[in-house]
């Protein structure tokens, strides 16, 4: 026999979401053979087993949490593959055949799991995962007793590591009457409504917002720029540049070189605290935010001051593929030293962008728009305008440098050929 283990991820994680088993008890399973995706919060891991032979137990359902070095799967080495009948042996049991593409969203919960996970009742069978009932037994809990945090009802682990009994029965005592009655549940009162699990990455990502908007002293500042110069020398460039580079070149590679300058001259804005100092960085990793359906990442372009513009396109492009594809590894998304976000490919005019810790600087793009501008005091035209928007934590940049900041990104895309040709 022969355990899979979740392996070392990465410094900063240490446990995971099992998302989808790639194959099932008694499938044929090769060496080098994917068998099982893991979410953690920041990107999907696919698990490939070490050993050839047949899946014979799992330790782990989809969707229990997990952490490294704990055992989720034993293979056997002796052991025969299970055939479908009818199928000739032709679907997942034959050893080397591929492992299937991980699914759309493993967030979303089966109508079968919905079913099964509905709240017990009297005389009624908990629904837990085999990891919470083992550890409610360690520990002499009884599992009617904990409300679960699962939108189906599930117990699971981490529902029993954090259950007290004390705050259970608090919980559970009569409070005093009040006048006014409770609003009904929408399920309750009849009106639909449909339950969908969060994904670990989208629990992440609120955690992570809100512990932002609790622990920095956050404040944001805007501006806005004129793309005319811009758009006509990206019109006049484009065709030659995508047959020297064979990558097209849009408005991202502008602002990353634009963001990189105004940061050489604004370094706090490249920092962050630990503690009780200030960490200046002299390094430019820049990150983009990328969406994508299991919600928004920011995967790092690695020393962007080094890179020109075909390289920053050529880097862009690559990121973005991986991000749609779930192809990010987690080096992808670490380290960044400031965060640029685009909300103009929505059709956003305006917005506060959200600090990505612990960066302290995050600039937001918007879509461009014909408004007219003064361009003396006897002329107006209609020029095509986009706000932007620089969030920043107050408590180490002071408006002064905020406004500095955004006032060169602004001075640099209005004279484009200036980063073009510097480069």
């Amino acid at each position: 026999m022969a355990e899979i283990k979740v392996p070392e991820l990465a410094e900063t994680i240490s446990e995971g979401t099992i998302a989808q088993w790639l194959k099932k008890p008694g499938d044929a399973v090769s060496k080098g053979e994917y068998i099982v995706e893991l979410e953690t919060d920041k990107v999907n891991v696919e698990i490939i087993s070490e050993h050839e032979g047949v899946l014979a137990e799992l330790k782990a359902e989809e969707g229990d949490t997990v952490q490294v070095g704990e055992t989720i799967a034993v293979i056997s080495e002796e052991g025969t593959a299970n055939i479908p009948s009818g199928k000739g042996g032709s679907d997942a049991g034959n050893q080397g055949e591929k492992a299937p593409e991980p699914a759309a969203d493993a967030g979303d919960a089966p109508a079968q799991a919905a079913e099964e996970s509905k709240p017990a009742g009297a005389g009624e069978r908990v629904i837990a995962t085999p990891a919470a009932r083992k550890l409610a037994r360690e520990k002499g809990i009884d599992l009617s007793e904990i409300n679960a945090a699962d939108p189906l009802g599930r117990v699971r682990r981490q529902d029993v590591s954090n259950f007290e009994p004390a705050k259970a029965e608090a919980a559970s005592k009569p409070s005093a009457p009040q006048n006014k009655q409770p609003a009904k549940p929408a399920a309750e009162s009849g009106k639909p409504v449909e339950r969908v699990r969060m994904s670990r990455r989208r629990q992440t990502i609120a955690n992570r917002l809100v512990e932002v908007q609790q622990t920095a002293a956050m404040l944001t500042t805007f501006n806005e720029v004129d793309m005319t110069a811009v758009m006509e020398l990206r019109k006049k460039w484009k065709d030659r540049f995508y047959e020297e580079n064979d990558v097209k070149l849009g408005f991202m590679s502008f602002f990353t070189k634009a963001v990189v300058a105004a940061l050489k001259k604004t370094p706090y804005l490249n920092a962050e605290i630990q503690g009780d100092e200030i960490v200046l960085k002299k390094f430019y990793d820049i990150g983009v935010a990328v969406s994508t359906d299991e919600g928004l990442v920011v995967p790092v372009i690695r020393d962007a001051d080094r890179k020109n513009f075909a390289e920053l396109e050529g880097s862009l492009g690559e990121l973005a593929e991986k991000a749609r594809t779930n192809k990010l590894s987690l080096s992808d998304l670490q380290g960044g030293t400031f965060t640029i976000t685009n909300g103009g490919v929505f059709g956003s005019l305006l917005s506060t962008p959200i600090l990505n810790g612990p960066q302290v600087g995050i600039l937001g793009m918007h879509t461009i728009q014909l408004r007219p501008v003064a361009i003396d005091k006897d002329r107006m035209e209609n020029r095509p305008m986009m706000y932007i928007a620089l969030s920043y934590d107050h408590r180490i940049v002071d408006g002064k440098e905020a406004v500095t900041f955004l006032k060169r990104v602004k001075e640099l895309i209005e004279d484009p050929e200036s980063l073009l040709f510097g480069s």
